[in-house]
C-alpha cells in the first residue's frame, strides 16, 4: 500500500476527519501534526474509511494518532500494525501514540498494552485572563511589574516577522542550554526549533494565531496557538526574552484575555520536565488530560 506524504494541501481533508468528534489532546490538530515534518517523514492513507497518520524516522514507524473515521475493529488494527511492521525490523517499535481516554476501552478489551504518556494541562480561560485571588498572586505581581517598568507594543504576528522570531528563539535556546547540560533536554530544544521553523514557513495556511511583544522596536516575545475544539484553545508556543522580568506572564495573560470565545486553554504537556511541570501546575489546571500509547502483547509471534 502506497502512503501519501503530508502537504499543506491536505489540511482540508485532515480537518474533516479531525472534526468528526471532539478531541481534548492538543495533538489532534492539523498544525500540530504538520510542524513535525522536519523531524519525521509524515505519511497518511485512508484505510477502510479511516484516516491513518504515520510518523517515520531512523528509529522506525508508528501511528501518531488513533485512526480517525469509522468504527474500527480487530481486523482493521491488524492491517494497520502490518503497515508499521513493514518499516520496523524491531516490531516492538510498532505502536499507536496519543490515544485519548474515550477510546481506551476498545484497545484494552482487544488485548493491547496501554501505557501512560505525558498528559496535557487544561486551564480555565477566565482564571488565566483574570489572575484573581491568592493562588495567582505571583503571576499577577510579575504581570504588573512588566507593565509598570516597560514601554511595549502587543501586536498581531506578521509573516514578515518570522526571521525575528527565529532569532529570538535561538537566543532563548542558548540561554536555556547554558543552564542545562542534559543532552536529552538539548535535543528537545533543537526539535522544538525545527518545529517552529516549519510552523513559520507554513503559517499563512495553518490557521494558527500569533502575537508578538515589541520593546524599542524589537520583538522580545511571541506566542502561537490554535483552536482545538469549540470550547478549547491551545497555546502551542510561548518564547520570551528571559532577561525581561514579567514578560512571560504578560504575553500569556494578554493572549488569554483575547480568547473570550473559549472556556478552556490547553497549555500542552510538560515533556516529563520537572521545572516545566511546576510552571504549568502553577496555573492551576482544572484537568490533566490523559494520554496513552498502545502496543501489542506477544510481539515475538510477529517476527
Amino acid at each position: 500500500m502506497k502512503l501519501n506524504t503530508l502537504a499543506l494541501k491536505d489540511k482540508r481533508l485532515f480537518e474533516r476527519f479531525l472534526n468528526l468528534s471532539g478531541h481534548e489532546l492538543s495533538v489532534y490538530n492539523f498544525a500540530n501534526i504538520y510542524i513535525w515534518k522536519k523531524l519525521f517523514q509524515i505519511k497518511w492513507q485512508l484505510i477502510e474509511g479511516n484516516l491513518c497518520v504515520f510518523f517515520r524516522d531512523n528509529t522506525g514507524c508508528f501511528l501518531y494518532l488513533a485512526p480517525l473515521g469509522k468504527k474500527i475493529n480487530l481486523a482493521f488494527m491488524v492491517k494497520v500494525f502490518n503497515i508499521m511492521d513493514r518499516f520496523n525490523r524491531n516490531k516492538e517499535i510498532s505502536r499507536i501514540e496519543n490515544i485519548e481516554e474515550k477510546d481506551l476501552a476498545f484497545y484494552r478489551d482487544a488485548g493491547y498494552i496501554c501505557r501512560d504518556k505525558f498528559r496535557d494541562y487544561l486551564c480555565s480561560r477566565d482564571e488565566l485572563a483574570g489572575l484573581k485571588g491568592n493562588k495567582f498572586k505571583s503571576q499577577r505581581a510579575l504581570f504588573n511589574y512588566f507593565i509598570k517598568h516597560y514601554k511595549y507594543e502587543y501586536l498581531p504576528f506578521s509573516w514578515r516577522q518570522k526571521k525575528d522570531c527565529l532569532k529570538l528563539y535561538l537566543e532563548w535556546m542558548q540561554e536555556r542550554e547554558g543552564k542545562r547540560t542534559d543532552p536529552v533536554y538539548r535535543g528537545m530544544l533543537l526539535d522544538s526549533r525545527a518545529a517552529l521553523e516549519a510552523l513559520l514557513a507554513g503559517y499563512p495556511g495553518l490557521n494558527v494565531v500569533g502575537r508578538v511583544v515589541k520593546i524599542k522596536g524589537e520583538i522580545k516575545a511571541f506566542t502561537f496557538g490554535f483552536r482545538l475544539n469549540k470550547d478549547t484553545f491551545c497555546i502551542l508556543y510561548e518564547i520570551t526574552d528571559l532577561s525581561l522580568k514579567g514578560l512571560s506572564q504578560f504575553i500569556f495573560r494578554k493572549f488569554c484575555l483575547e480568547l473570550k470565545d473559549y472556556k478552556y486553554i490547553n497549555i500542552m504537556d510538560d515533556s516529563g520536565l520537572a521545572n516545566l511541570r511546576k510552571v504549568k501546575l502553577s496555573y492551576r489546571p482544572v484537568k490533566l488530560i490523559s494520554n496513552y500509547v498502545i502496543t501489542r502483547k506477544n510481539v515475538a509471534e510477529y517476527r
